[in-house]
């Protein structure tokens, strides 16, 4: 159990006139398959000063820089925006960080992770702020990237459910999935997480319920935790006046036993920490149990269980697993008015075709190798002279 504070992101205790003048961060990527990678950077990016404003760029600019966004631009900005760490979004923000756009939002600097971010040339996207001063960074988050995910899905084994020693299919395909073959970028690829209690502590608030708030009860397996689900946790938590929401993750093994295949995608540690990213969320429980029993609704004093139109799977005694919350007149069913599910993401990335991520990947990664090189040969040469870019696996 985890509480996880629901009015976290309320900047306004450091806004008070008189105390210390407000510092402003800029944060921007394209934040496609949002995971707790993303939440993380943004959550250290706060920490650095009073309000953050995120730029998520279109679709176009990253069809152009990049390849095709699994999301949409729309979806994109609506996930970004539920982020509790996250004060404002500016749409369509610019793929090349400039001075420029810094001061159009009266930002002091942007942060960015340890990791580098390219354009289609080859140029690095922070060069303008990074001259000029106005650029940090924080740490990259270990274990999960886009690149990882979409390789769970692709596989589909159940590898990343456990901690214990990845098996040698998995180590194999997570190594060359995406990889140039000639060599491998330090930012591109694939580590395996490792969840500690510190990681938990950073990403939750620990706020307890107060009187009058409703407490309100959802469970499920919240894989890839995405717009769907915010959807979802958005309509419950507009139907209190002070909502408490209380999100129930499964198992590993349980989500398995009623969804079948690979799933879950995501392992209960980093569904974990998806889920204390968002905004609407007061309180996590870890692994709870598949019914909704009269022992869990007295414990937590729940008011009110909602539950999406996602199809309930029997409990393995064939009984409802709302059957208790029903009797008792407390159960509800959201409509969230988006019908977007991990199913229909998995079927995006495996539509787009395995190759064209990989294509994807190998480009990428071939621009990060040319600038390694050549940030070696600079470094190796007399003050001064050229240093020229090549791209070691690219066309």
């Amino acid at each position: 159990m985890i509480r996880n504070g629901h009015d976290a992101v309320d900047s306004s205790k450091k806004l008070t006139p008189g105390t210390k003048r407000t510092v402003r961060v800029w944060c921007d990527g394209c934040y496609d398959m949002v995971h707790y990678g993303h939440s993380n950077q943004l959550r250290q990016a706060r920490a650095m000063g009073d309000y953050l404003v995120v730029g998520v760029h279109n679709d176009e600019e990253i069809a152009k820089h990049k390849g095709p966004p699994v999301f949409t631009q729309e979806e994109r900005y609506k996930m970004v925006q539920a982020i509790k760490w996250v004060d404002e979004i500016v749409a369509g923000a610019p793929y090349v960080t400039a001075l420029e756009t810094l001061d159009k939002y009266n930002c002091d600097f942007c942060v960015h992770g340890n990791d580098i971010t390219l354009t289609v040339d080859g140029r690095d996207t922070y060069e303008e702020v990074k001259k000029a001063g106005r650029y940090r960074e924080c740490k990259r988050t270990q274990g999960v990237s886009t690149t990882d995910l979409v390789g769970r899905m692709l596989l589909m084994t159940k590898a990343h459910h456990s901690s214990r020693e990845l098996p040698s299919e998995y180590r194999e395909y997570t190594d060359s999935f995406g990889k140039c073959p000639r060599s491998h970028s330090p930012w591109t690829g694939v580590s395996q997480f490792l969840q500690t209690s510190q990681k938990i502590i950073q990403f939750a608030s620990g706020k307890e319920p107060k009187p009058g708030d409703t407490i309100i009860y959802v469970a499920g397996a919240f894989d890839l935790f995405h717009i769907g689900h915010v959807a979802f946790l958005e309509k419950v938590y507009q139907l209190a006046e002070r909502p408490y929401i209380i999100a129930g993750l499964h198992f590993d093994q349980e989500v398995n036993h009623y969804k079948g295949k690979n799933y879950p995608i995501m392992n209960v540690h980093e569904r974990t920490l998806s889920v204390l990213a968002c905004r609407y969320v007061a309180e996590v429980v870890i692994g709870a149990p598949y019914a909704v029993t009269a022992n869990l609704l007295d414990h937590f004093k729940v008011d009110l269980v909602c539950h999406g139109k996602t199809e309930v799977m029997p409990d393995k005694d064939g009984s409802d697993p709302y059957q208790e919350p029903k009797r008792r007149g407390i159960f509800r069913q959201i409509d969230s008015g988006n019908d977007l599910t991990t199913d229909l993401i998995v079927q995006r990335i495996i539509k787009n075709s395995r190759l064209e991520y990989e294509a994807r990947n190998q480009k990428k990664e071939a621009r990060e190798l040319a600038v390694l090189e050549a940030i070696k040969k600079r470094e190796a040469m007399p003050e001064g002279a050229a240093v020229q870019v090549e791209s070691p696996c690219e066309a």
